[in-house]
């Protein structure tokens, strides 16, 4: 079942990742958009690497993620690889 949230573009669906929160008519978690904005990515660059996605997606995901942060900073820790996973020569970069 899709619920809606105070944010037009951001719906919670049971069916897509246990309802963790995602861009309305995507399966992407407000989560990814959040990390490659952490990375550095201007909000702009992002639809370029998402063409699924738009930039007013890309804003309305940062906004609810201000007012969310906890909650998503939840989600980015649940998803996060452990150190011991990723291969040596790759975590220097």
């Amino acid at each position: 079942m899709v619920q809606a949230t105070e944010h037009i573009y951001i719906v919670r669906d049971d069916a897509i990742l246990g309802g963790e929160p995602i861009i309305r008519g995507t399966r992407t978690p407000v989560r990814a958009i959040v990390e490659t904005w952490r990375m550095g990515v201007a909000p702009e660059e992002i639809p370029q690497g998402l063409p699924h996605i738009t930039l007013a997606q890309v804003f309305d995901t940062l906004s609810y993620y201000l007012d969310h942060q906890n909650e998503i900073n939840s989600y980015i820790e649940r998803n996060r690889i452990p150190d011991e996973l990723i291969d040596p020569l790759l975590q220097d970069l």
